[in-house]
């Protein structure tokens, strides 16, 4: 059996810390520049830090990770293992997949760059799919396959609390934003494949949170064998600095999911940066059928 390392990179929302514990799992940090100042997520810019820079209306600007920190990585790694498994964010978000997927072409197969279209929540059950699939004894090919083949095989939707980063990043109107701030009127945004979309504009946080929760189920009953009364699917909830309201959410689909291990972590920076602190999100992904 190959021995296979899996990267991937913090916009999963595995921490260092985490990784160090994880076996075999290894987590790139995103770079931000910040008032022209560079910074790595999770090395020296933590969620406390990020957001107090956003609330001084800092100039927050995301890039990928440099080529030479990746390919020094990879020749680390190929030292120790047979092959990588790179899962990096969905390519709709960022150009970082691409650029991998250059690199990969001078590695001979030993490198396999998953263009699943995953971020967040959803991208980490992608590292943690790869990593159980390796233990099984899949090789790095036939691991991009599987996740590539499922990577429409989830979903994610966000309720924004604020639309002032929406409005900054240019994705809604000054007069838009005016009008949402007076009426309580809160979108949400939904994330299935490439794109972070416009989903449902309601008023009010409840109504954002039911909204949400339907959908989920909506999705589930749809597009996963077995339906809600199913085994096939992981439930998980994202939030940005909005602890409170993801407890609460957590408990409302737990009335619907029960005994369902639902996971609660901060949305990745490099989405939260556009739309700010006080979001909540859930997510639903089907598991994959050969680690039934």
């Amino acid at each position: 059996m190959k021995k296979i390392a899996v990267v991937t990179d913090s916009n999963s929302g595995i921490t260092q810390a985490e990784a160090k514990e994880l076996n075999g799992i290894i987590v790139i940090p995103m770079p931000f520049t910040i008032n022209e100042q560079p910074f790595l997520e999770d090395i020296d810019l933590d969620q406390d830090g990020f957001y107090s820079f956003l609330g001084q209306d800092a100039e927050v600007k995301t890039s990928q990770p440099a080529v030479g920190t990746i390919l020094d990585l990879w020749n680390d790694l190929l030292k120790e293992y047979d092959e990588i498994v790179h899962i990096p964010m969905s390519s709709g978000l960022s150009g970082s997949c691409e650029t991998a997927r250059l690199l990969a072409e001078d590695f001979d197969g030993r490198v396999q760059v998953v263009n699943n279209q995953r971020i967040s929540v959803t991208q980490r059950r992608s590292v943690y799919d790869a990593r159980a699939l390796a233990d099984k004894g899949f090789d790095a090919a036939a691991i991009r396959n599987i996740l590539e083949r499922e990577k429409f095989e989830s979903g994610i939707y966000i309720m924004v609390d604020t639309l002032k980063y929406l409005k900054k990043g240019g994705r809604v109107t000054p007069a838009a934003a005016a009008i949402a701030s007076v009426f309580n009127i809160k979108p949400v945004l939904q994330i299935q494949g490439e794109k972070l979309d416009s989903f449902a504009k309601v008023r009010g946080i409840k109504q954002a949170k039911k909204v949400i929760v339907d959908q989920i189920v909506k999705d589930i009953t749809n597009r996963v064998p077995g339906g809600i009364d199913g085994k096939y699917y992981h439930i998980d909830i994202a939030h940005t600095q909005n602890d409170a309201e993801a407890l609460a959410l957590k408990e409302e689909l737990l009335g619907i999911f029960p005994g369902m291990d639902i996971i609660i972590n901060p949305l990745s920076l490099s989405v939260s940066c556009h739309i700010g602190p006080g979001a909540i999100a859930a997510a639903w992904v089907k598991k994959v059928p050969e680690l039934d």
